[in-house]
């Protein structure tokens, strides 16, 4: 494809973002039922667990941490800054970051009351609940900018943002994939964001397999671009992690895996870790589901869980015995 073709395809997604709604998203995929701390096999608690002990087991930590397209969101950073003394969170549109400086300055006014992700946190790292006043003001402590970033861009963020050796850790959830127009692009911007690391740091992402679209708001519809397991390695092998060393392959099984998405693939996977020597990647694992036949009414619409069953293979090095378990799993968001 040519240069003005390329620049045709981003401005399509970027056109596309204008109508991108930071309250009905949050609503959508991060509040009951979705997001359901009461249940022990929902997706949203399973992340987070995935998360803490990405930022608590083995050497995720240093001095800088950035999150690359944080949306209107904050979970994916909230056991990180117990281990990183600084954080900037960065996204595309400025309804976003105005999201995120309504939580971070405390000043209300926000989509979403944190609050039960806070605690879980918490939880997670053995403290009580009620100990989530101090987790919220470590994080506000820690985050230093929310800033403006365009992973499209060579040079995703402005000049002198970041120390001239780069980030000690990079965390994208759902981002890259949700922002390009094709598989080249997605490969582009993940060159582009690999700038910010430094040597021997840490890059974890989090993303969605066989996904088309998702829903930004009412009736906003964004295509995404629908990764299979083939595409990610050779992405990850060919860009990032041309040392990465070996993978130790360990099986979960999840059952009864309900997951409500926003476009309806007969099968379709989603994501957790991998984790390879001298980076972390955060997604994709493999986890194919297929749709219940008393289940398969139509396009799914919010507030239509479809049954599921899963298989999941999760990918990190360094893999012990105890990680290989049963889960079960309801997964009610797109994150």
């Amino acid at each position: 494809m040519d240069e003005r073709g390329k620049e045709s395809g981003v401005a399509a997604m970027a056109a596309c973002y204008q109508k991108f709604d930071p309250a009905a998203y949050l609503q959508y995929n991060y509040t009951p039922p979705r997001a359901d701390f009461s249940r022990k096999d929902s997706i949203v608690p399973w992340k987070l667990a995935c998360l803490h002990r990405a930022f608590t087991e083995g050497d995720v930590r240093g001095e800088l941490l950035v999150d690359i397209g944080s949306g209107p969101t904050l979970y994916q950073v909230m056991s990180g800054c117990e281990v990183f003394n600084r954080i900037i969170l960065t996204d595309f549109l400025e309804v976003n970051r105005q999201e995120l400086r309504r939580w971070l300055q405390d000043e209300g006014g926000c989509s979403l009351d944190w609050t039960p992700y806070l605690e879980h946190v918490c939880k997670l790292e053995g403290r009580r609940p009620s100990a989530w006043p101090e987790k919220a003001a470590k994080l506000r402590q820690v985050t230093s900018d929310i800033l403006p970033i365009d992973v499209h861009c060579s040079q995703p963020l402005a000049p002198d943002i970041l120390p001239s050796a780069g980030a000690d850790c990079l965390v994208s959830s759902f981002c890259l994939e949700s922002v390009s127009p094709d598989l080249p692009a997605f490969n582009r911007a993940l060159g582009h964001i690999r700038k910010l690391l430094r040597p021997g740091g840490h890059l974890m992402l989090i993303g969605a397999l066989g996904e088309s679209y998702y829903f930004g708001g009412p009736g906003v519809r964004i295509p995404v671009v629908p990764l299979n397991e083939a595409q990610t390695p050779k992405t990850e092998k060919t860009q990032i992690f041309t040392l990465a060393g070996v993978f130790k392959k360990i099986r979960f099984r999840v059952k009864k895996l309900r997951f409500r998405v926003d476009d309806r693939p007969k099968r379709r996977k989603i994501s957790t870790f991998w984790q390879i020597p001298g980076y972390v990647w955060t997604g994709p694992e493999t986890v194919e589901k297929t749709l219940h036949d008393d289940h398969d009414q139509g396009p799914i619409l919010y507030g239509h869980p479809q049954q599921l069953t899963s298989s999941v293979t999760l990918w990190y090095a360094g893999a012990t015995a105890r990680d290989k378990q049963t889960a079960t799993c309801q997964a009610r968001s797109r994150k």
